[in-house]
């Protein structure tokens, strides 16, 4: 019989403390246990970007990642990208270029898409298509998609300048 193990990390900036079983992955323990149900677990074997979340910053597949992985780590999920407003432009982009279809893969989708933005401000569709590559949709072509982000970057270096 395996014996759980207490974590503490911080989920969308409150802090939680669990008892989880060592082989829990995060996307479960996120879903199951915290009821953050916006990240998906698609594949489940890191290839679909469903289930992508920040860690410590860093964009991960939760599917991939164990719980315990994620002990003294800061965990940023969509729900809490969307309550801060930090992807509010990007998902108004998504909405007005038809970029979300059914919405399986839009969570993933837009934390992979704001990670790029972060990165580059002026990414080329070539950028956005690569950054992006680990993040299938079955429903867009992806055109659209490209278009989302293409716009909302070019919006956000207008606002700067």
């Amino acid at each position: 019989m395996t014996t759980p193990m207490t974590i503490s990390l911080s989920v969308n900036g409150e802090r939680v403390d669990a008892q989880v079983l060592p082989r829990l992955n995060l996307a479960d323990f996120l879903r199951e246990h915290l009821h953050l149900t916006g990240t998906h677990v698609g594949c489940e074997h890191g290839i679909c970007g469903a289930c992508t979340v920040r860690l410590d910053g860093e964009i991960v597949r939760a599917c991939l990642t164990l719980a315990v992985q994620a002990h003294g780590a800061n965990v940023e999920t969509i729900e809490g990208l969307s309550d801060n407003g930090e992807l509010a432009d990007l998902q108004r982009a998504f909405r007005d270029r038809n970029a979300l279809q059914c919405g399986y893969c839009t969570p993933g989708m837009l934390i992979a898409a704001q990670d790029l933005l972060k990165q580059h401000s002026e990414p080329s569709r070539e950028q956005i298509r690569e950054h992006l590559s680990g993040n299938y949709c079955r429903c867009t072509g992806y055109q659209a998609i490209i278009d989302a982000v293409e716009v909302t970057a070019r919006l956000r270096r207008s606002r700067v300048a």
